[in-house]
């Protein structure tokens, strides 16, 4: 702590604080950067998803209904909007997570390569093989660093070299140098922010093709969460990403494409989500097409 005096007055200068304030700021502007430098012009990249008139039930609830859009190969895409927008059940609709929920029925259709990704003989498992997630909390098994790790691998019956597969992954995480000493310690020792590192470690262990990644930063300090954009920005050279944030600041900085979303609600009370737009990053936070996307990204509601 300093102490300035000047006029009479005696001001304490938390030193420690400023100079954090500027590393995020660097930090902050260096993703931006990277971001504006890397970003390929949409049409020219694969398609990955293709979705189309997406409706999503939970027994006789709607919770989203026609979503269109199409989702390319390594770009980010981020889902923004009000809670109960019907985002995460999107982004779970992408690696059938809704499966999971006894009640819950999907309608449209979710391409994956041009493949019904809904289709009889397509499998599940296989499916959330090739597309990983990432939940909002960190969620690192009670296990060593080392068998987080490989866990899927194993289960999967991969058959290479283990150590090469754990030193790659988590170099592949920004993670390596930070835990490489102590790989049979327990993952659930390690701090917030390297243990979502950890679990998107895990996620791309088994070489996905898409990584799903739920509010990843939600319960992260800004350090960390910079930390995990910046990883975010780097993974997307190997793999095509779509992620759910409330942080608005966050899709500006790393996204390539945004999708908003909202809710109506009928003369029943009943509230249902649906896609308002969808568009280039750039455009949506610049000169958005709706009204309503226009409200929201300046804090008019939501």
């Amino acid at each position: 702590m300093n102490h300035e005096q000047g006029d009479g007055l005696t001001t304490d200068i938390d030193t420690t604080s400023l100079e954090s304030a500027t590393e995020t700021a660097l930090a902050e502007e260096a993703i931006r950067v990277a971001k504006a430098a890397e970003t390929v012009p949409r049409a020219d990249q694969p398609l990955i998803f293709d979705v189309g008139k997406l409706t999503v039930y939970y027994g006789t609830f709607r919770a989203v209904k026609d979503v269109d859009m199409d989702i390319r190969q390594n770009q980010i895409t981020a889902l923004i909007g009000p809670s109960g927008c019907g985002k995460s059940t999107v982004l779970r609709c992408f690696n059938r997570m809704n499966d999971l929920i006894e009640t819950a029925r999907v309608e449209g259709k979710v391409e994956y390569h041009g493949v019904d990704l809904y289709g009889e003989r397509v499998d599940p498992v296989e499916v959330r093989r090739r597309i990983g997630m990432v939940f909002q909390k960190p969620n690192p098994f009670p296990k060593s660093i080392y068998e987080n790790i490989v866990y899927g691998p194993k289960i999967a019956g991969w058959k290479g070299n283990y150590d090469d597969l754990v030193e790659e992954t988590l170099t592949k995480a920004a993670l390596w140098d930070e835990v490489k000493d102590k790989l049979k310690e327990s993952g659930m020792a390690l701090s917030g922010g390297q243990q979502q590192r950890l679990c998107i470690a895990r996620a791309i262990a088994t070489s996905p093709d898409v990584v799903l990644m739920d509010e990843p930063c939600s319960s992260l300090d800004p350090i960390a969460t910079l930390k995990i954009e910046e990883l975010m920005l780097e993974l997307k050279k190997d793999y095509t990403i779509v992620i759910v944030t409330h942080n608005m600041q966050q899709a500006a900085r790393i996204s390539d494409q945004t999708a908003f979303f909202s809710v109506r609600v009928d003369e029943q009370g009943q509230r249902t989500g649906y896609l308002v737009e969808y568009s280039q990053t750039d455009e949506i936070f610049t000169s958005p097409g709706q009204k309503l996307t226009e409200d929201y990204i300046t804090g008019r509601f939501g």
